[in-house]
């Protein structure tokens, strides 16, 4: 069986039909080839596929498509305004809060809904973000050094 469903998707209109088994994260990568978000597990373990959903982190390998009809997808590749990188894209470079970059992405999607929070978080709050996402190369230092400095910049 097939759905017609509707959504805003990195602040642009998505109308089209969908397979009412077809997971988020292949829709994104397979149907609409935005390929930033990473299959790691595809058992919502690692978060590398993690994006926004009306602004709240979910594992895009455990949602349907479907299920995001009526609400506001946001991916890695909509942090970047009108072609410019996000300060907290730059952080991560500049903090070493990445290194093969895989899990990059989904981490980001997860930072970014904790910056828009309406108060700081503290270094427990920052930690307590993150802990679902799983990076094999950094150590997680860079990748909160890298979240304070973009928060600085903002």
């Amino acid at each position: 069986m097939h759905t017609n469903i509707s959504f805003k998707l990195n602040r642009q209109s998505v109308d089209l039909e969908v397979s009412d088994r077809m997971l988020l994260v292949d829709l994104l990568r397979e149907e609409l080839r935005l390929t930033g978000t990473h299959v790691g597990c595809a058992y919502g373990v690692c978060g590398a596929c993690t994006v926004l959903v009306n602004g709240i982190p979910v594992r895009s390998c455990l949602i349907l498509a479907p299920q995001v009809d009526g609400t506001e997808v946001e991916t890695i590749e909509g942090l970047a305004v009108d072609g410019e990188t996000s300060p907290m894209q730059i952080a991560m470079s500049e903090c070493r809060g990445l290194q093969c970059g895989f899990c990059t992405p989904g981490l980001l999607m997860t930072l970014a809904a904790l910056s828009r929070m309406p108060i700081c978080p503290d270094d427990k709050e920052i930690d307590e973000s993150i802990e679902g996402h799983l990076c094999r190369c950094t150590g997680y230092v860079g990748i909160v050094d890298a979240y304070k400095k973009a928060l600085r910049a903002e």
